[in-house]
């Protein structure tokens, strides 16, 4: 199987330009190609992981990975999936985000000479003059057509500002200026973002000629990553301070059982011919499956021993339930107790069991909490230092456990 057929049959392919060429590119390790990553937060999460895992994967079959961090159009926000405008972040907050991401990436892709480049668009962007550009590039753009694009239709009823109406220039720009100076020769993205990819290719060919080449590819992959990787308090992050690796093993271990093989195919680099043997197992054996699956992620992003660590104290959890080890814990002040106790509530929200406290209370007045084993149906139940001085443990529903001391 070539490394194209098997991006197909791991279901990461969802529409190609040029697909003969495109094929015979990455089949021989010729692709000099760019994905994008906007510095939204301080934390790469799992939607980007997916995109991670392709970019290691072309890289082994011998095919330059450049990531491009977003310092530029991170000024502007796509506006792809959103109903409203994106928050404005500022240059400090921008910047700071951009040296985290690159922190994360250098753990998973291989960077340095003849290797995976890194490239920050605020060092082409924000040195445009904007004249120049709407004479250069804003001519090669139609209107009419940048208004078919589902990123901008799905706005227009709730409004979509000028700014946001620029990102699918300041986009088609990278690629362009990828292409030129990078000899970047295909870019790789989401499938919400097929029209931003595809006026990148037509301004290289407005601007170059018909002869330049330039390959679009999208992926089945980004657009379930934004669904993929979602809890009911936000996104899985791969910073460990943010989503700590037994939650990130944990959130592995409980998908849904149509799911296993799915993200087995997408995520991992388990051979396909062992994951055909994995998509015949029922019942009780999907745990097993599952079990492999969040080993495999939580070792990629955290490394084995924490890997180790996380399905040890899963399964003695799960298991005896003797062993609390390396379950998550928050250490509480003493501060965080008022005259001696701290309500049920306040203790599952600092350890980031809930959103709200009417999450909270609904979770304890249905019966979906426990202290030490014991169901708790009151939202005004206090738990003292004296218990948590010996350390308690709250479930949340079946799966969630979470250990508290003072």
């Amino acid at each position: 199987m070539t490394l194209y057929e098997e991006l197909i049959e791991r279901g990461l392919i969802a529409q190609v330009t040029n697909e003969q060429e495109i094929k015979e590119m990455i089949n021989t390790g010729k692709a000099t190609f760019y994905i994008g990553f906007d510095p939204t937060a301080d934390s790469l999460h799992v939607g980007h992981f997916m995109a991670l895992c392709l970019m290691k994967r072309l890289q082994m079959g011998g095919n330059k990975p450049v990531a491009l961090i977003g310092g530029g159009t991170g000024y502007i926000g796509d506006p792809s999936g959103r109903t409203d405008m994106r928050n404005m972040m500022t240059p400090e907050m921008i910047q700071h985000n951009c040296d985290c991401f690159k922190e994360q990436m250098s753990k998973f892709i291989e960077f340095g000479e003849g290797k995976a480049q890194m490239v920050n668009n605020a060092d082409w962007l924000l040195k445009l003059n904007y004249v120049d550009l709407l004479r250069e590039v804003g001519a090669c753009f139609s209107v009419n057509n940048m208004l078919r694009a589902e990123c901008y239709k799905q706005r227009m009823e709730k409004g979509l500002s000028f700014l946001e109406f620029n990102y699918m220039i300041m986009q088609s720009y990278d690629f362009y200026h990828l292409f030129k100076n990078y000899g970047c020769n295909m870019q790789f993205g989401g499938d919400d973002q097929w029209s931003n990819m595809l006026g990148g290719t037509e301004l290289i060919r407005k601007k170059l000629g018909k002869d330049a080449h330039a390959m679009t590819i999208t992926l089945l992959l980004n657009s379930e990553g934004k669904k993929m990787g979602k809890t009911a308090n936000g996104a899985v992050w791969l910073d460990p301070n943010k989503t700590s690796p037994y939650d990130f093993y944990q959130y592995w271990r409980n998908v849904d059982d149509a799911d296993v093989v799915k993200c087995m195919k997408l995520l991992t680099f388990i051979p396909l011919n062992e994951i055909a043997e994995y998509e015949k197992w029922e019942g009780s054996e999907l745990n097993k499956a599952k079990e492999i699956l969040a080993f495999e992620l939580t070792k990629m992003i955290h490394g084995e021993e924490e890997a180790n660590k996380a399905q040890d104290a899963a399964r003695a959890i799960f298991g005896a339930g003797a062993n609390n080890a390396n379950m998550p814990t928050t250490a509480l002040d003493a501060a965080d107790l008022t005259d001696g106790v701290i309500g049920i509530l306040d203790l599952m929200s600092k350890g980031g069991l809930i959103a709200s406290n009417g999450e909270g209370r609904r979770l304890v007045q249905q019966g979906g909490v426990s202290v030490d084993g014991e169901k708790v149906t009151d939202p005004a139940t206090k738990i003292t230092a004296d218990q948590l001085a010996n350390s308690v443990v709250i479930k949340k529903g079946k799966k969630v456990f979470h250990k508290f001391t003072v």
